[in-house]
């Protein structure tokens, strides 16, 4: 290390330490805080640069990478990191607060990791943050967090977030710094006390940077194109067409959404259905065609219930290739929206509506409609992207790791919570119980005991220099 940095980062460093905290059990710390360095900076070119950067562009593609290959890193590194600390029993008194920030930190990163999957810009992007939504909203907290809504998810990703691993990263460090690396509390167990070797810890993580850059090279973070309304109702105008009837009489998943809370409480035929349809209106304006919309919502009730029931008769049967002919007032509104779909000018309608209604969000409406078409789910199973494997395990080319980290999620679908008509509430509620059980664990009389029992310290404190 040139003598420089090295006077610079003296004072931060441990100087003394156990001569087993030179082992690479006790690195982990330091190559959490080099992964999430690497997470900082190509974040920083990311957010400068935009989208259209680190999707289109080889070097902005490779940044992406980078990304992602740091992240896998952070979240391996801090989870082994943590595991050490238990089996260690290293956060007995007076360590605790050491503990419990080390494990709000993990709770965090995940958050975030999840969060980058949903800002990517891809297929990926829009099934994650489908699932996500469906995640906060059965835990209640989809009031506040989104997922839907990328303007919001950007800035809780690029600013909020980060600011408190930060935070965490300094006041878990100071508390370490303060108190030295956690010593044996066995009495029989006796080890020396060593120069720390910093010249081997920054070797393992130049290492890890070295790999990092080598894997985001070998396998590049996998990129399908998201799914457009315009694109569905080109190669399948019927499931458009059903889709719109559906937002139109109110039987949609999102018209009927029900979750412990509701947060898709605008009207599906209203956002759907008669704000498009009036865009349309007014560009057929100069032709003086019948605004059908008007027609519709002159009838009385009964009216319109028979025309939808009639409408759905007739689109049943709609091959949905063949030009749609009928009389029915309801047919006529869908046929004319599923043309301004196929031509491109219904989503930027629905997303202008979203924007309207809730500043910043263009993407809320969009992805619900595209959901309640079917087309991303059946995608998503195409590609092995769903919440029925154990996590978000697969990424959309198979050529990443995916999130193994919601392993145990995906694991509670297949055995508790299979066939739970709330399972999204109830793996919400098992996921937080289980961060606050960890969060409480130091504090819990014979719980707190486990560790002891494994006995597995033995093979990480052993030092061949030391009595036995």
């Amino acid at each position: 290390m040139p003598q420089t940095i090295k006077q610079i980062l003296q004072p931060l460093m441990i100087q003394k330490a156990p001569s087993y905290a030179n082992k690479f059990f006790y690195s982990l710390g330091f190559l959490s805080a080099t992964s999430l360095l690497l997470l900082i900076v190509t974040g920083v070119f990311l957010g400068i640069n935009g989208p259209s950067w680190w999707l289109t562009n080889p070097t902005g593609e490779y940044f992406r990478s980078i990304h992602m290959w740091s992240t896998q890193a952070f979240v391996l590194f801090i989870s082994m990191h943590l595991l050490i600390v238990f089996l260690t029993s290293a956060f007995k008194k007076p360590r605790r607060l050491t503990w419990v920030l080390g494990v709000l930190m993990l709770l965090f990163v995940v958050l975030e990791a999840e969060f980058g999957f949903v800002l990517r810009g891809d297929f990926s992007s829009q099934w994650r943050s489908l699932q996500g939504a469906d995640f906060y909203n059965g835990s209640g907290l989809g009031y506040w967090l989104n997922t839907l809504n990328y303007q919001q998810i950007y800035g809780i990703h690029i600013a909020a977030i980060p600011l408190l691993i930060l935070a965490l990263l300094f006041g878990h460090y100071l508390l370490v710094r303060v108190r030295g690396i956690a010593k044996p509390y066995k009495k029989e167990i006796v080890v020396k006390t060593v120069p720390a070797n910093h010249t081997l810890l920054f070797a393992r993580g130049g290492v890890l940077i070295v790999l990092v850059l080598a894997l985001a090279f070998i396998f590049p973070s996998p990129y399908i194109k998201p799914i457009t309304i315009q694109e569905v109702a080109t190669g399948d105008p019927g499931a458009v067409a059903t889709t719109l009837l559906k937002e139109f009489d109110g039987t949609s998943d999102t018209a009927g959404y029900v979750d412990n809370i509701a947060p898709y409480t605008y009207s599906t035929r209203q956002v759907y259905i008669y704000a498009p349809y009036e865009h349309l209106a007014q560009l057929n304006n100069q032709a003086n065609s019948t605004n059908q919309v008007t027609v519709f919502q002159a009838e009385t009730t009964d009216a319109q219930n028979q025309q939808l029931s009639d409408a759905t008769a007739f689109l049943s049967k709609w091959d949905g290739k063949s030009q749609i002919k009928s009389t029915n007032t309801v047919v006529m509104i869908i046929s004319q929206l599923v043309g301004m779909a196929q031509a491109g000018l219904y989503e930027p309608v629905v997303a202008a509506s979203n924007a309207q209604a809730s500043p910043g969000n263009t993407t809320t409406y969009v992805t619900r409609f595209l959901s309640d078409s079917g087309v991303l789910a059946d995608t998503a199973a195409s590609l092995s992207l769903t919440t029925d494997q154990y996590g978000m395990l697969h990424e959309e080319a198979g050529s990443a790791p995916g999130a193994w980290w919601l392993a145990p999620i995906g694991i509670l679908n297949h055995t508790i919570l299979a066939g739970d008509s709330n399972g999204d509430r109830d793996a919400a509620l098992i996921f937080g119980s289980f961060f606050m059980l960890m969060i409480a664990f130091p504090f819990i009389p014979i719980l707190n005991q486990i560790p002891d029992k494994l006995k597995i310290y033995k093979l990480i404190w052993r030092d061949k220099k030391s009595p036995k």
